[in-house]
């Protein structure tokens, strides 16, 4: 039978479409998807916390936490989504499951290991967080796992696509004062030791095939809620507490970018970019109406002065709290932790920002650049 015109002319598009994929299989090949590794504290930890057996003071999974977003409390510390969840969203990528989760969940886009109250240093409040170098163990689970589902060619190409970010450091600074017990190095042979486990964590994720990294630096602790208050108690001495944390912080963030020049020398494809946390979250606090806020001193769940003592929704310790009428005006939902609202604006500038806040990639060129 022979074809008709149209027919003919559709034969030959499809003769013509085939032989353009041989040819150029580039043209018929799409990039290997995205994806976004998690690792940290309490600033990414999506509920993984529900899952291990530790207390209260590390848990965030009753109300009011979740109400503004998931209507439920969903184990991250605020009121809704945090900076991995809206990286997703603006990466096109579905929420990135706790590791916990990957038994129900698709993991081909990334997993969420981090722990609140964990810290670069297996010390850091032991026996009841995840800390760093458990959170690769996990990772180097998942990266098995990955090889089974998808095979080795996929995964490999998964795995240096991905992006890996870092929320760490804070508690190891943090934790020695709450468990009133003193560090037994100089500043800067403790810096040291942070930045040396840091250090191997992300080689570890290297040698998996990871390749570009993205971290945050640290926030101004002596301006959170909590500190604040117990800057105020009578009877306590932190004055001189405060000044410490605050010039380890200052250390802390000199250091961080030298050991990723470092690491970008030594490792080939090795891909890092910075987020100016501190300075973005120093403004926001010395500046509220700049970023739509009334208030930035106080949080909108605890009690005490500033709202800074660690009780909302009345399960840890203190049992007393009071919760604010509208989360929207305030930057910080509990006495260390900010608001979704104010999640969203920091992963704006983490997405879209200049190199002064973000550098030396913006978090939507660093997912586009090739590895």
């Amino acid at each position: 039978m022979a074809l008709s015109s149209s027919s003919f002319h559709f034969f030959r598009l499809c003769i013509f479409l085939l032989i353009a994929c041989f040819t150029h299989p580039i043209v018929c090949i799409s990039r290997p998807q995205a994806a976004l590794f998690v690792l940290g504290d309490s600033l990414f930890d999506p509920g993984n916390n529900n899952y291990i057996n530790t207390t209260t003071e590390f848990q965030a999974n009753w109300r009011p936490y979740g109400e503004s977003f998931f209507n439920y409390p969903t184990g991250r510390f605020c009121d809704g989504r945090l900076i991995p969840d809206f990286i997703a969203e603006y990466a096109n990528l579905p929420l990135i499951p706790s590791y916990f989760q990957i038994g129900k969940q698709h993991f081909v886009h990334g997993v969420n290991f981090a722990s609140g109250g964990a810290g670069c240093l297996v010390e850091t409040h032991r026996g009841f967080v995840i800390d760093l170098k458990t959170q690769l163990k996990y990772f180097k689970n998942v990266a098995e796992l990955l090889k089974k589902k998808v095979g080795a060619t996929e995964s490999k190409q998964i795995l240096s696509n991905a992006v890996y970010i870092f929320s760490a450091g804070g508690n190891d600074y943090l934790a020695p004062s709450s468990a009133n017990s003193t560090i037994p190095y100089t500043e800067r042979e403790y810096l040291q030791v942070i930045m040396g486990n840091l250090t191997s964590v992300l080689k570890g994720i290297y040698k998996e095939g990871g390749r570009k990294f993205a971290m945050l630096n640290m926030v101004p602790i002596g301006s959170l809620p909590n500190i604040r208050a117990l800057n105020v108690q009578k009877g306590v001495k932190n004055r001189d507490f405060i000044e410490k944390i605050s010039s380890l912080v200052k250390m802390h963030n000199s250091a961080l970018p030298e050991m990723l020049k470092q690491l970008e020398k030594q490792l080939p494809g090795f891909k890092y970019t910075l987020f100016n946390l501190f300075k973005v979250f120093a403004e926001s606090i010395d500046n509220p109406t700049k970023y739509g806020f009334k208030t930035s001193k106080t949080a909108c769940c605890g009690t005490g002065p500033f709202r800074g003592i660690y009780s909302c929704g009345g399960k840890r310790q203190v049992k007393k709290y009071e919760l604010c009428k509208n989360v929207k005006d305030y930057l910080f939902f509990d006495s260390f932790h900010p608001t979704e609202l104010a999640y969203r604006q920091y992963t704006e500038l983490l997405w879209n920002g200049t190199p002064d806040v973000v550098a030396p990639y913006n978090l939507k060129s660093f997912f586009e650049l090739s590895t």
